[in-house]
């Protein structure tokens, strides 16, 4: 605007269009005068700077020489060093030297240029310090290595950063791999008490780095410490349960809601005096009280233990509130498990009997217990019915699955087969009316079951079968035998398909003998077949101890424990006196023999053998088979009907019969009386009765009311009057 020239020396102007001009030599674009360079370092001084060094290592004349400043990286003075690379042994170590010579020598085989790698010397007064060499071999024309020229340098700067850093992440992975051991230990925790087993079991403490641990829960306004691991001495009593206030440190930090950090056993002891005199029994480190929350309510604390005092940083109080939290939910689980599980145990409980009674001339005794894991119930039952005419009903059963519905229907089957049985039917009969009742409900579920009527006078068993295990008898010497017993559908399915029959099996039980009735349950292990469970049942039976109580706790803990099966169990024991019916018993055997079942006479074989064997027969048992085969084929063949099939051990006779017999009858519809014929060489039929009166002592006819019964009796030998 003043038309003046403004603008500085050295600038262009657009409006004048004159380039500027340069700047004068020595000077700025301002035309002040300007500052003379600085003088260049050489190389040595810049590696100087950097505490880096040289060296020339001559493999041929084995000479390696170091500039200064490598002397001064080595902590070497000149007049220490004679150029041979065995002086340097004086600050490498021997085994950081053996690394530092693999690393060259490998780097010469593979042929590669050059190699590089940090160690470890010895300074002068004794201080370690990280060094890093990196040397570029040269080769001649034939590949041959001659000589290697490198730096050596400090790395104690780097090496600290790279350990502090490998420490930070060393540090982060020890809290992931802790919050997810616990995590996953926890996962696995069901009830209350599995929680506690995680805790306090082996490592427990140690997944939470500390040496001891202390748990309790809260209930309402009060605080009952559940767990306690690593802790030296026993907890006084008067801490195990307390009311919920500030003065203890676990009460405190459930009441305020606040974690807790103390660096000492003395910090810990000014802060809640009522510990003082329990000095000996609280660790002298560190101690973290943290308040155990889930779903805003306050269920517990926890408390953790250090032998050595601590500061804790943060990282410390995120992992123990990290962990707090982990506990805290798998707790509240375990808590609602339980109760879940009380309340479904309870509802099962009510619908067994309540009480076992008193019968005469025997003991019985009955064991339950529910499945060992999971929150499901069972449908497994027992009864005990005491009958018309002093006899008794035994009963155990297993409605199919494991949920409440189970036990719904299995308190109501319990109850109906319990009032067929009271009006005196037959256990066919009781299982076949039971059968229908299931049906009748209108419930998917059908349920296995064995009933067995028992005479501890006379020591008759009726047993009745519905796809349930059979009977475990043995005597007093411990001679055990699962009796065959047939048997029909499970009841329901039984009825659904039209085949509600199930017939009948006759027993004896001898006095001082034992009778077992279990649910599967009892012998059933996971991953492995039935039989094995039953064989372990048998042994255990074998070798269990000879009280009634005694050997059903053993067989209902012990083994039923130890079998791992995760199934219900129930038990039943029946015992007969000693000297119950000892003078007036007559053991027989009762057998059914259907006209259409093909297999019915070789069941009654089997069972014949066993009986004989058991009274003890001898001799004649074969007899007695033979004889019992041609009487219920004559009935199966020349009647309508089956066959009923008794056998009794008589007691001595009259002076003319000394000896006990065993009385074989078989039972038919017909009126139509037998007659003995004496059939020719080339006949096929006749010799029936011929063959029972060769066997037997003697042989007969009787009518009865329905039909009649051919009998025959057979001595047993070497047995006078008084046996």
């Amino acid at each position: 605007m003043t038309g003046r020239n403004t603008t500085p020396p050295g600038r262009y102007d657009p409006r004048r269009g004159v380039p500027p001009r340069a700047p004068e030599p020595g000077t700025d674009p301002d035309g002040t005068p300007s500052a003379p360079p600085p003088d260049p370092l050489d190389l040595r001084e810049r590696l100087a700077l950097n505490r880096t060094g040289t060296f020339d290592w001559d493999l041929d004349r084995g000479t390696l020489e170091l500039d200064a400043c490598a002397l001064d990286v080595f902590d070497l003075r000149p007049d220490e060093y004679d150029g041979q690379p065995s002086a340097l042994a004086a600050r490498v170590p021997p085994e950081e030297g053996y690394r530092l010579d693999a690393a060259i020598s490998q780097a010469v085989q593979d042929g590669t240029p050059s190699y590089g790698a940090y160690f470890r010397i010895h300074c002068r007064d004794g201080a370690p310090r990280w060094t890093h060499t990196q040397g570029h071999i040269l080769r001649d024309a034939d590949g041959r290595p001659y000589r290697i020229a490198g730096l050596v340098r400090e790395a104690g700067t780097e090496m600290a950063d790279s350990v502090l850093l490998r420490s930070l992440q060393e540090n982060r992975q020890r809290q992931t791999a802790m919050v997810q051991q616990t995590t996953a230990a926890l996962s696995r925790a069901l009830s209350v008490a599995d929680v506690t087993r995680v805790l306090t079991g082996t490592g427990g403490a140690r997944r939470f780095g500390a040496d001891a641990l202390i748990l309790g829960l809260v209930d309402n306004d009060r605080f009952e410490v559940i767990a306690v691991t690593g802790l030296p001495g026993a907890t006084p009593e008067g801490m195990m349960a307390s009311r919920l206030d500030d003065t203890l440190p676990l009460s405190d930090a459930a009441l305020s809601r606040r974690a807790a950090f103390l660096s000492s056993r003395g910090e810990l002891v000014a802060r809640y005096p009522r510990l003082r005199p329990y000095l000996d029994r609280v660790p002298s480190g560190s101690a973290v009280f943290l308040p155990l929350v889930a779903q805003d309510r306050v269920i517990a604390a926890l408390g953790l233990f250090n032998t050595e005092p601590k500061q804790h940083s943060a990282e410390d109080r995120n992992l123990a509130l990290a962990l707090a939290g982990v506990v805290a939910q798998s707790l509240q689980r375990a808590m609602l498990f339980d109760q879940e599980r009380e309340f479904a145990t309870g509802l099962q409980a009510t619908m067994l009997p309540r009480r076992v009674p008193e019968i005469a001339g025997g003991e019985v005794t009955v064991r339950y217990h529910a499945a060992s894991t999971g929150r499901d119930i069972g449908g497994d039952w027992y009864d005990v019915i005491p009958l018309p005419q002093g006899r008794t009903g035994l009963v155990v059963g297993d409605v199919q699955g494991h949920d409440t519905h189970a036990a719904a229907v299995m308190g109501q089957l319990r109850i109906a087969l319990r009032a067929y049985a009271t009006e005196g039917h037959s256990p066919e009969t009781v299982l076949v009316r039971a059968s229908r009742f299931l049906a009748e409900l209108e419930t998917e579920r059908f349920a296995t079951c064995t009933y067995v009527q028992a005479d501890l006078e006379s020591g008759a068993l009726h047993v009745a079968r519905a796809g349930h295990l059979g009977p475990l008898v043995w005597d007093a010497a411990r001679h055990t035998d699962w009796h065959p017993v047939r048997g029909g559908l499970p009841l329901g399915l039984a009825t659904a398909f039209g085949q509600d029959h199930f017939p009948e099996t006759q027993l004896f039980l001898e006095p001082d003998s034992t009778l077992l009735l279990c649910t599967d349950g009892l012998v059933e292990q996971p991953g492995q077949d039935i039989t094995a469970g039953i064989d372990a049942l048998t042994a255990a039976v074998r070798d269990g101890p000879a009280e009634l109580e005694a050997l059903a706790d053993q067989l209902s803990d012990r083994l039923w424990a130890r079998s791992g099966s995760d199934d219900d169990m129930a038990l039943v024991l029946l015992h007969r006196s000693p000297a119950a019916g000892t003078t007036t018993v007559t053991p027989r055997l009762r057998l059914h023999v259907h006209q259409a079942d093909p297999s019915g006479a070789s069941e009654v074989r089997a069972m014949l053998r066993r009986t004989m064997d058991q009274w003890r027969a001898g001799s004649i048992a074969y007899d007695v088979e033979v004889a019992a085969t041609e009487l219920i084929t004559n009935a199966l063949t020349h009647t309508d009907s089956g066959a009923l099939v008794t056998v009794e051990l008589l007691p001595a006779g009259p002076p003319g019969s000394p000896r006990r017999r065993v009385r074989l009858e078989v039972e038919d519809r017909s009126s139509r009386w037998p007659r003995r014929r004496t059939p020719g060489e080339t006949a096929t039929s006749g010799r029936g009765l011929m063959m029972v009166e060769a066997l037997s002592d003697a042989w007969g006819a009787e009518p009865r009311g329905s039909g009649k019964a051919l009998w025959c009796e057979f001595g047993l030998p070497g047995q006078g009057a008084g046996r």
